[in-house]
Order: structure tokens, then C-alpha cells, then sequence
């Protein structure tokens, strides 16, 4: 019996996952890759031309995502020489490189205010004040969306001011510290949502009661947020960079206190859930403000 595509893929991932990977995106564009080579009459083991057709499919992409889409076949076709000798690996870096640091967009005050504002013009029940809340809580906690998206009602105690995410990237578990001042919204909140949905399971529900998907609330996004960040098209704004955002903020009020920042991107790194602080590096950005403060700081060594 031939075995197709689809197949193959599904085995991957059921094989990579017993070992705790996840392979969210990574296993959406593997599915996407065997439907074309199904649907396309592919038969026998992975080619490399079948590979870069696939990888090289979106018209008016970013650059980095053929190149990405190719890296994730290049890993799968991999795994895939030890069962099928024949199978033809794609060869490195045949797109370009598949990940470089795109600039994020800083939100100012201002631009977060803007976006407020528009989520309270949703309409719906419960819409605008989900988006409202939700956008709120990953700008002042810098919470990956998945996390937010994730709460259940357990996790979320307001009084004592405290956040649980479970089983987060890499895993694990985290307590994060909630500011007073958050507390009052989030409250007005869950009284609303207990009034539409007593039932509810998650703490941030659509209009129908049930939990948010990611690709909903990234879609709104883009449209609250048009016109919003300068010179940049849909695709090109992220939910992500809110968490941007936090980390930057949290360091520049930190090298503006009297205490200073010296000692303190620890607790950041914990706050934001890395395992590293090597990966909080990867979200502070060398805006004009921070670079100043630094300078301030400065204190060259005697000759």
C-alpha cells in the first residue's frame, strides 16, 4: 500500500510530541506540506524539488518565510532518512536564512490609548470589553497571547493580585505579580463576563462564551491597530510586540529610578517566563531613551 504524504507527517509529529514538543506552527506547516504533495500527485519519498516548490508557494511574503517553510522540511525530511534511505534532504540555507530579528514596533502611552479606545468600539455583548481587557493585560504584563488566551478562572486570583501560567513554553509553571492598578479592571471584567456566561471556563471568552483562538484575536488586532504604527502594512504588526513593549518599559523606568537597572534584568527574565536571560536580550530593543540612559550611567575606567 503506498503510503502518502500525510501519513508520514502524522507519524512525525505524534513521534516528536511523545517527546514533549509541541510543533504548533511547525506542525500546521508540515499538514499544509503533505496536502500539496498529496493533492499534487506526489508518490515516493521526499524530494528536494517537491520541498523548495512548496516553501517557494506564497507570492508577497516576507522574506524569511519560504526560507522558514523550507527549515521546518528540511528537519522533517531528516527524521525521515532513517526510515527511507532515498528520502532527499533540502539543502541549508537554499532560501536565505530563515530567522533574523525583525525591528518590533515600541507602542507609546498614546498608541496603546488609540488601541483601547478602538476595542471599545467592537461590537458584541462582551467584545469590546474582552479586547479592552485583554490588550490591557498584555500591555502592563507583557504576557505572551497564548498565555493570556490559556487563563482559566482559577488562574486568575484578584485578590491577592496574582497570575498563574501553567504549563507554558518550555513547560513550566510561573506566578506573575499583577500592579494595583490593574486590578480594577479586570474585576469589572469578571463581573460582566459572570453576568452574559455564569458557566464559563476560561477567563477571556468570545461573544458565544468559549475561548478565544489565537487567530481571531490576531486578525482584530491588525485592524484596531491600522494606522496606527507608521509605514507598515497588516501583516506586519504583531501581537508579539506588545511584550516588546513591556520589557523595554520595564528597563527604561528601572535605569530612571534611583536603584538603577544593574542586577535587576534577572527578575525581568523570570517575570517574562525564560529559562535564560540570553532570551529577554532578545526583546530589548536600543531605542534613543534607553541608549541615553545607559550613557547617563556610563562611568569610564581611569587611565
Amino acid at each position: 500500500m503506498r503510503r502518502t504524504m500525510a501519513a508520514r507527517v502524522k507519524a512525525y509529529l505524534v513521534s516528536r510530541r511523545a517527546f514533549g514538543y509541541k510543533l504548533r506552527i511547525e506542525g500546521q506547516m508540515l499538514e499544509n506540506f503533505a496536502r500539496y504533495a498529496d493533492r499534487s500527485g506526489h508518490h515516493g519519498p521526499l524530494t528536494r524539488s517537491l520541498a523548495l516548490r512548496w516553501a517557494t508557494l506564497p507570492r508577497g511574503a516576507d522574506q524569511l518565510y519560504p526560507a522558514r517553510r523550507l527549515e521546518v522540511v528540511r528537519v522533517f525530511a531528516k527524521h525521515l532518512t532513517a526510515f527511507e534511505a532515498s528520502t532527499e534532504i533540502p539543502p541549508r540555507h537554499a532560501l536565505g536564512p530563515a530567522h533574523r530579528r525583525s525591528a518590533p514596533h515600541l507602542y507609546s502611552p498614546a498608541e496603546i490609548g488609540q488601541l483601547l479606545q478602538r476595542a471599545a468600539g467592537l461590537p458584541g455583548r462582551l467584545r469590546s470589553l474582552t479586547y479592552q481587557t485583554l490588550l490591557g493585560l498584555l500591555s502592563c504584563t507583557g504576557l505572551r497571547i497564548s498565555e493570556a488566551l490559556t487563563l482559566a478562572i482559577g488562574d486568575v486570583d484578584l485578590e491577592r493580585g496574582v497570575l498563574t501560567i501553567r504549563e507554558t513554553k518550555y513547560h513550566q509553571t510561573r506566578l506573575v505579580p499583577l500592579h494595583p492598578t490593574v486590578l480594577k479592571p479586570l474585576n469589572h471584567y469578571v463581573r460582566r463576563r459572570q453576568k452574559l456566561f455564569p458557566l464559563a471556563q476560561h477567563f477571556f471568552v468570545s461573544n458565544r462564551g468559549q475561548r478565544f483562538a489565537y487567530t481571531t484575536v490576531r486578525t482584530v488586532f491588525r485592524k484596531l491597530a491600522e494606522g496606527i504604527v507608521p509605514n507598515s502594512s497588516r501583516r506586519h504588526v504583531h501581537l508579539h510586540d506588545l511584550r516588546h513593549t513591556f520589557a523595554c518599559r520595564v528597563l527604561l523606568g528601572w535605569q530612571r529610578s534611583k536603584r538603577g537597572a544593574i542586577g535587576r534584568v534577572t527578575i525581568l527574565s523570570r517575570y517574562l517566563g525564560h529559562q535564560r536571560v540570553t532570551d529577554t536580550y532578545w526583546y530589548l530593543t536600543a531605542t534613543p531613551e534607553l541608549l541615553a540612559e545607559a550613557a547617563r550611567h556610563f562611568v569610564p575606567s581611569p587611565i
